[in-house]
Order: structure tokens, then sequence, then C-alpha cells
């Protein structure tokens, strides 16, 4: 703990114990706000780690079925079929307040079939593996969503987490400190002024 360079006058200690007294209800909204995000965030993380795990597990049956339809079809076959795509996207972006975080709201308009191409002249394992790429866009869209969120989330939780600690321990500490200075200051010259007052009150008798 460190004492703040302050004269030691009641004034300076009316102001400082005020200082105090806002800093420690800065403290108590600083630490509710902390466990807010805290709780925001592991809410995030858990549902990102469980959409993760379904996006990669129907990514990799898409690539599986895919692969088995390039086995079985030709190349030029394969590029002819997928040459003009008639479903079209667009994706709308807004953002969401949790706990003063701007977080993302991604929200896709699509339109149009996934398959492109005349179901006679493929194989299933491209119609299965077109289906399931259909499917998992949202899903990606989605957990891009909710990993972005949750990167925001950690770097405003770091923030508010060095302003608690700041203020618990170094900040609320030395106000303190300060004010014991400065009533010690005040007591010490209350108590020369009173025996200046009595040695001249006996030179007077």
């Amino acid at each position: 703990m460190a004492k703040l360079n302050v004269n030691p006058t009641r004034m300076e200690l009316l102001k400082l114990k005020k200082r105090v007294k806002t800093a420690t209800r800065g403290h108590k909204l600083l630490k509710e706000k902390r466990d807010g995000l805290m709780k925001s965030f592991m809410s995030v993380i858990r549902e990102a780690k469980d959409l993760r795990g379904k996006v990669e597990q129907d990514l990799g049956t898409a690539f599986k079925n895919f692969m088995f339809a390039s086995a079985s079809m030709r190349k030029e076959s394969i590029n002819e079929a997928l040459a003009v795509p008639t479903q079209k996207m667009s994706l709308e972006a807004t953002t969401k307040n949790v706990m003063s975080v701007n977080v993302p709201r991604f929200k896709a308009n699509i339109k149009g079939d996934f398959l492109c191409y005349s179901l006679a002249s493929t194989s299933a394992d491209l119609d299965d593996s077109l289906k399931t790429f259909a499917g998992v866009l949202e899903d990606l869209i989605r957990l891009a969503e909710i990993e972005h969120s949750a990167y925001l989330l950690a770097c405003e939780i770091e923030k508010t987490r060095r302003r608690v600690n700041a203020l618990e321990h170094v900040m609320i500490p030395n106000m303190n400190e300060t004010v014991k200075y400065i009533t010690m200051k005040l007591s010490e010259q209350e108590r020369a002024a009173i025996t200046s007052i009595m040695a001249i009150k006996d030179k007077l008798t």
C-alpha cells in the first residue's frame, strides 16, 4: 500500500472519504458485472462446443459422400452438374447488447434449391453430399456468431477483471491508508493545539 500525495487537511479527508465510498460502490458493481459476464461466457462456450461437434460431424459426412460421388462419376459430369448454382444467400448482420458488450447476430436469407442439376445424371452420393452441405450452412453461420461472441466476452471479462483488481488491491487500499494518515495527522495537530493552549493558560495564571 502507498499513501497518496495530498495535504493532511479536513477538507482533503472529507473528499477522500467520498472517493473511497464511490470506489467501493464501483468495485461492487464491477464484480457483479464480471460475474454476469462469466455466466454468459460459459453459456456461450457450452453452446459453441456442442455446435462445433455437430458441424464437424456433418461436414465429415458431406465430404465423405462427395468423395464417393467423385469416385463413381466422371470429373466432367460433376463440374457440369455444379456449374450453374440455383441457390442464393444473403447475410444480415446486427448486434445484441450482452452486459455492455455488443455481440454479433447473423441472419441468413436463403433462396432457391441446393439441387441445381438433373437427378437422373448424378449419383445419390452427390445428392446426399450437397444436402448435408446445405443443412450445415446455417449451423456454420451460428457457430461463427457464437465463437466471435465468446471472444468479445472474454476480452470484456479480462478488462473488467483488471479494473476489479486495481480497485481492490491498489486504489481502495491506498485511499484507506491515506485516510488513516490524514486522521492521524489531524489528531496530532489537535493534540499540539490543546497542549499550546494549556501552556498559554498556565503562563497567564
